[in-house]
């Protein structure tokens, strides 16, 4: 194998079902950690460097399969998911209808109330890829939430943010 690779994977399905969690530190199912265990397994290339969130329902798989595949792993701030601030822990039928869609049409130029700007969100993430990208590694296995995910994959694919949800993750 030549060249560099990097294998971005979301966490499992977590507690409560979908919810703005951002930075709750919510749990997974125990089928959110069984699929996604078996989806690690079974797919396990040869990383060589495993990355993950500093969020349990990130860390715990990551430390499972760290200790199952003999290599460290690595916890990253950077990889955190962007703080939702009022919504928080919110199911999308929860926030207000005017404010959502404001968010979906365009999630970079609308921050929920109290919530981490998406300009410091991009910022701490981009830190997070330029680290994750900058050691030795030749195939790294991150893994960290949705938006994480796509901020980096409109980040290398050279996308336009506000069309981040175009992204399914």
């Amino acid at each position: 194998m030549n060249g560099r690779f990097v294998d971005l994977v979301r966490h499992g399905a977590v507690e409560g079902g979908p919810a703005f969690n951002g930075s709750l530190d919510v749990a997974t199912t125990a089928a959110g950690r069984a699929a996604l265990m078996h989806a690690l397994e079974s797919a396990a290339p040869a990383w060589d460097r495993i990355l993950c969130s500093p969020a349990r329902r990130c860390a715990e798989p990551a430390a499972a399969l760290g200790t199952r595949l003999g290599l460290p792993v690595e916890t990253l701030a950077g990889l955190r998911e962007r703080h939702f601030g009022q919504w928080e822990g919110l199911r999308a039928d929860q926030v207000d209808a005017r404010a959502l869609a404001r968010f979906w049409a365009d999630p970079c130029a609308y921050d929920p109330p109290g919530a981490e700007s998406f300009a410091d969100f991009q910022a701490r993430v981009r830190a997070a890829w330029s680290a994750l990208t900058a050691g030795d590694a030749t195939h790294a296995l991150v893994l960290t939430h949705g938006g994480v995910i796509r901020v980096m994959l409109a980040e290398v694919l050279g996308m336009a943010p506000r069309r981040l949800l175009a992204l399914e993750v």
